[in-house]
């Protein structure tokens, strides 16, 4: 298990709630989750200051501070409430709780684009998720931006709802969770009736 926090970023071992490693924490009030995937854990904060690490866990053993176990870190632009995503080799992150979006490859930190601004949904507090080649952006504002994975920004569709979204959304089998303010709402791709159209 990885707890991220202001003094300190910690892995504890879940048998017998040992330290595996640890590490210098992040800015002060750390509300993002850290995320992981491929060996690598990104951690995230972005209040009263920024700051990522992204940790390379094959090296992640004792105080890991200053340590090559920290493969790159990055000090502007990061969440204030949003989780970033991992997804396939990237890590999308949001600036703050704006909607600008900047993409990372996740082991070395090459950027891949940086303060992409999301007009459509220029206040995100809800995570990015990803699916099938897809990444989503619930806004507060109601609108779900739909955008291409991968090293260049593409906009797939922006979908209106009369809602707004704090929650992030949830991904299950073929469909999309979203809890807005006022609804909770199940979209999945229908399949068609023998003899009607898709």
């Amino acid at each position: 298990m990885i707890a991220s926090g202001w003094s300190s970023i910690n892995s504890y071992d879940l048998e017998t709630g040992k330290i595996v490693w640890h590490t210098s924490g992040l800015t002060p009030l750390t509300i993002p989750s850290p995320v992981a995937d491929d060996g690598m854990v990104i951690a995230t904060s972005g209040f009263n200051g920024s700051s990522l690490k992204a940790i390379r866990l094959a090296d992640a053993s004792g105080d890991i501070t200053g340590t090559g176990a920290i493969a790159w870190t990055l000090d502007r632009d990061t969440p204030y409430a949003p989780s970033p995503l991992l997804f396939g080799g990237l890590v999308y992150i949001l600036k703050s709780n704006n909607g600008i979006l900047s993409v990372f490859d996740a082991k070395t930190g090459a950027p891949q684009y940086r303060a992409q601004r999301l007009t459509d949904v220029p206040n995100i507090f809800a995570s990015p998720v990803g699916a099938d080649g897809r990444v989503y952006l619930a806004g507060a504002d109601g609108n779900v931006l739909v955008i291409r994975h991968g090293p260049k920004f593409e906009v797939l569709a922006t979908n209106t709802l009369n809602d707004g979204f704090m929650a992030s959304p949830a991904l299950a089998d073929n469909e999309i969770y979203l809890r807005g303010n006022k609804f909770l709402y199940c979209i999945s791709e229908q399949a068609a009736s023998p003899g009607k159209a898709q």
